[in-house]
């Protein structure tokens, strides 16, 4: 069955490789480089699947996952990021993704992704103990996303001072 595919990445190489190998195995792959492009150019293409970059310039991949989710509720919507988070991927999965990837993820991943839509019960469960830097960095990517990525917001809620809190996100980008 050949599908339309949108591929929303800001990254043009990594972009146009996978619509290539999308396309060698006969899908109809469609790229857009922001998340206002994507919303435009969608309705038109009327994609049964896409695959969305989390953070790209401008508005970032969750606001992509909401507005093709209303565009189309059936649309199968992978997340694709280099910055994977538990909070982002509770988030996207909210908004109406049916899967979300860590970078790197090739073709096959994807449309295997595209294929999961219920969840496994038999996922392995490793007893891996969360670091207290891993914790914070979640705690904070967590009030990011409740106040819109408002620093100055964030830094209140959390009880840091603004610059500390931008130190904090200058060392690790946010997701």
């Amino acid at each position: 069955m050949i599908e339309t595919i949108l591929i929303v990445d800001d990254n043009a190489d990594l972009a146009a490789a996978l619509a290539r190998s999308l396309t060698r195995r006969g899908h109809v792959a469609h790229v857009e480089h922001s998340t206002e492009a994507a919303l435009k150019s969608a309705p038109a293409l009327r994609p049964q699947a896409a695959v969305v970059d989390l953070r790209m310039g401008g508005a970032s991949g969750l606001e992509c996952v909401k507005g093709l989710a209303q565009l189309d509720p059936a649309m199968r919507i992978v997340v694709l990021t280099g910055y994977a988070s538990i909070t982002t991927a509770v988030e996207a999965v909210k908004l109406g993704a049916c899967h979300y990837l860590a970078k790197p993820a090739n073709a096959e991943d994807i449309l295997a992704a595209f294929g999961r839509s219920e969840g496994e019960t038999e996922v392995e469960i490793v007893e891996r103990p969360t670091s207290l830097k891993n914790l914070e960095w979640e705690r904070i990517n967590e009030v990011l996303v409740e106040t819109d990525y408002n620093i100055s917001e964030t830094a209140r809620r959390l009880g840091l001072h603004r610059r500390t809190l931008a130190r904090k996100l200058a060392k690790r980008p946010v997701t």
